[in-house]
């Protein structure tokens, strides 16, 4: 995993505009990173205003990751069918 969209996001979309690979898209409450497509560029923690874009090694809750995960993994079985 690469990146991984915390709580404090509020929806604000700057990280999108900045996403060379297209790899955020709206999750539940949140936005979420797919860490399969993501490339570590860590273009999105620059722009977010918020700070809640975090390094997977250094997000403060690991909840965040699997929430990450679990919100990627239905985002692509959505997207096969």
């Amino acid at each position: 995993m690469a990146y991984v969209i915390t709580d404090k996001c509020k929806n604000d979309k700057s990280c999108l505009n900045v996403c060379p690979v297209v790899c955020i898209f709206q999750g539940k409450n949140t936005l979420v990173i797919d860490p399969d497509a993501c490339i570590d560029c860590d273009e999105c923690a620059k722009v977010c205003p918020h700070h809640a874009i975090y390094l997977d090694e250094e997000v403060p809750d690991p909840k965040f990751i699997k929430l990450n995960l679990d919100q990627s993994r239905t985002h692509r079985e959505a997207k096969k069918y």
